[in-house]
């Protein structure tokens, strides 16, 4: 059985008590001034939840998607022929990418025609021996038509292309209009490698757009988003499939994300289900692999099938909107003097 506390004990308890009640107001005093001094601390996580869910584009977030930066990237086990503007065996680099930014260099400032359009680089220290390094900076004759020697597991160099100003230009073809699409191979390409194979088959079916839907009243006419309006739907996009017969698909692996704007071309998941969205849709966070854009002039042409006639239909608990009679598409070569 405990014993009962004595008055002298109490006392003692009460003042332990009163010190450690001074010491946690000293430290909520501090904290409050620790508060005070640096404000910034306490806004932080409430702008990144407001980006999180979606809602609104937090102040300074849109200039950050819009600064998406260079992309110089190759496809690996591929080594493509042309003619060296620059012998690998007297130039080497580090990195791929470093082999790309120097036939990038070689692009005139004045909207020409790149002097370097492709480059190879053997990047495989164990398969390339003394050529360790090696980087080939070429031009090809056609620049949507790439001379290819090799490609498959067993080939040591990684390819990549360039395109001028005015180069790498293909149209996709409807009965409202062409639209021409300005491709990003140094971004993209794998995706790019697949739209040029689609060029060399002259006769093929089964590509189309088959959804679309408006700007709605949520973007304005240069596409930017009506503040404290909802992201949709519509969703300002037209969406189709480029998968044709006669060519078999394989999946696009995931390459640099963009920020979607109006204008741009991308897959969904991994294709051959793409889609070119009207409006900027800085609110999908990069998620999509961007293959390229549609020249500004050519929008009119997506805005028209927009407006075509649609019924709706609901995906994955999406209200969607699918044209009532689909739109075939064909790819075709665009000279780079249209």
């Amino acid at each position: 059985m405990g014993r009962r506390q004595s008055d002298s004990e109490l006392g003692r308890f009460a003042l332990l008590a009163l010190f450690l009640m001074g010491a946690i107001f000293c430290c909520m005093v501090y904290l409050f001034l620790s508060i005070v001094s640096n404000p910034n601390s306490i806004t932080v996580d409430s702008v990144s939840e407001l980006g999180e869910n979606g809602r609104e584009v937090a102040l300074g977030s849109e200039e950050e998607d819009e600064e998406d930066g260079e992309c110089c990237g190759g496809i690996e086990h591929l080594e493509l022929w042309g003619d060296a503007v620059r012998w690998g065996s007297q130039f080497k680099v580090n990195s791929s990418e470093e082999c790309c930014v120097a036939c990038k260099a070689m692009c005139g400032d004045q909207g020409g025609p790149c002097l370097c359009d492709s480059w190879v680089f053997c990047g495989n220290r164990v398969a390339c021996g003394l050529r360790f390094g090696e980087c080939w900076l070429k031009k090809q004759k056609d620049t949507l038509e790439p001379d290819r020697k090799d490609s498959g597991d067993l080939v040591m160099w990684t390819s990549g292309f360039i395109f001028g100003e005015r180069e790498g230009i293909v149209g996709l073809e409807t009965e409202y209009g062409v639209l021409r699409i300005k491709l990003f191979p140094d971004c993209a390409p794998h995706s790019v490698a697949y739209i040029l194979e689609m060029l060399q088959v002259p006769h093929y079916a089964g590509c189309h757009f088959y959804r679309a839907e408006d700007r709605g009243s949520f973007w304005d006419s240069l596409g930017n988003h009506v503040e404290n309006a909802p992201f949709g739907p519509p969703f300002a996009l037209i969406q189709g499939t480029l998968e044709a017969h006669g060519i078999i698909f394989k999946n696009i692996p995931t390459e640099v994300s963009h920020a979607v704007r109006r204008g741009s071309v991308a897959w969904i998941d991994s294709g051959p289900e793409f889609f070119i969205s009207l409006a900027n849709h800085f609110e999908w966070k990069k998620v999509y692999t961007v293959f390229g854009s549609v020249l500004p002039e050519d929008m009119e042409i997506a805005e028209k099938i927009a407006q075509l006639p649609s019924k709706q239909e609901v995906w994955s608990s999406i209200n969607v909107s699918v044209l009532e009679r689909p739109v075939d598409l064909w790819v075709r070569r665009i000279k780079s003097n249209s």
